[in-house]
């Protein structure tokens, strides 16, 4: 596979950077140790600017306040950032339009442009609108009336299921299912459950990602709705009618109960669990594992469960560890005082 070669000036361009030295050209972005010829590594802490000594890339990205080094550089203000723009640029490859897979299987009044490429095996259902530049992976299923922007990369075997709208630049990786039925039921006197219909959809805004085997379930009524620029890692839950703000990344194996509204730029760790009918504040952040049981307010950082304060968490986390320990010293101190209760007064 031929890779592009760019030289550090149009990759400085690129990023707003300042580059230095000999105008190189480089086609490939390595780790700082591994880096050699033809690649472009980055350091992103000046503190660590004492490996560039021993690196053998052509180039690298480093922060703006590094010294001048014998590599050519591309200065900045935050080297991880502009690495991973570097690195998409010169991975990116121009749309190859492979029309649509004589084994895949299309519906009926179906919008399919020219530009889009359909592998086999794959299932579009009745009614389906495809955006240009649309790749559908192998085995990748499509329900009836589902609406997929442009620029779109759907990775095998997910399903997206009827009524779904997808927008654009979105990438679906494997096994995502989105739109499957909410979990909800309705229960007699006996205890038997009546399962509750969920006739919503899944919208799904621009510029967003799910990870493999991400579950987005349709609402009960109206939308399930992730907004532009939501990042979701793989093995992550979204129920029924739940709505994600704009720019929020939720970690692996996290789940959201239905009805809850999280904010924008809300960060979410691993293994966090919300409840139903919550309402998340903008730019909350959750530690891993938190149990978050009550709404939180813009700007909240909280940890534990039941979900709290970050830094009191922290507090008694350190109290925690040391339970044993008091717990033996207010056992030494009980049987002191029982025998200072059994000894006369002095008098």
């Amino acid at each position: 596979m031929n890779k592009k070669k760019l030289r550090i000036s149009v990759l400085a361009a690129l990023v707003d950077g300042e580059w230095r030295g000999e105008d190189v050209a480089v086609q490939e972005l390595a780790d700082l140790a591994g880096a050699g010829v033809g690649q472009l590594a980055y350091i992103d802490d000046i503190r660590k600017m004492a490996a560039a000594a021993e690196c053998s890339a052509s180039a690298l990205i480093v922060p703006l306040a590094a010294e001048e080094l014998s590599l050519p550089v591309i200065k900045v203000s935050d080297p991880a950032w502009a690495a991973a723009v570097i690195h998409n640029h010169l991975l990116s490859k121009d749309f190859v339009a492979r029309g649509v897979d004589a084994r895949a299987v299309v519906g009926e009044g179906c919008s399919i442009p020219d530009e889009v490429s359909v592998g086999p095996l794959a299932l579009i259902g009745d009614r389906v609108q495809l955006g240009h530049r649309v790749e559908i992976k192998a085995g990748v299923v499509i329900g009836d009336g589902v609406t997929i922007g442009s620029d779109v990369l759907i990775h095998p075997n997910a399903t997206i299921l009827d009524g779904s709208i997808i927008g654009d630049r979105v990438i679906i990786h494997s096994g995502v299912v989105i739109g499957a039925d909410g979990f909800g039921y309705a229960h007699d006197q006996q205890g038997r459950h009546v399962k509750k219909p969920h006739v919503g959809y899944v919208r799904i805004d621009d510029d967003v990602e799910l990870g493999a085997n991400v579950c987005v379930d349709r609402g009960t009524f109206g939308p399930t709705w992730i907004k532009r620029g939501v990042k979701i890692d793989n093995l992550v839950q979204i129920a029924h009618n739940v709505e994600i703000g704009e720019d929020s990344i939720i970690v692996s194996q996290s789940g959201i109960a239905g009805s809850t509204t999280i904010g924008r730029n809300v960060i979410m760790g691993g293994k966090v669990a919300v409840s139903g009918h919550l309402k998340i504040g903008n730019r909350v952040t959750m530690a891993g594992k938190a149990g978050v049981i009550s709404d939180l307010e813009d700007g909240a950082v909280v940890a534990g469960f039941p979900a709290f304060a970050h830094k009191k968490w922290l507090r008694a986390v350190a109290l925690f560890q040391k339970l044993p320990e008091l717990a033996r010293e207010v056992r030494e101190l009980r049987i002191k005082l029982q025998e200072l209760a059994g000894k006369p007064d002095d008098k």
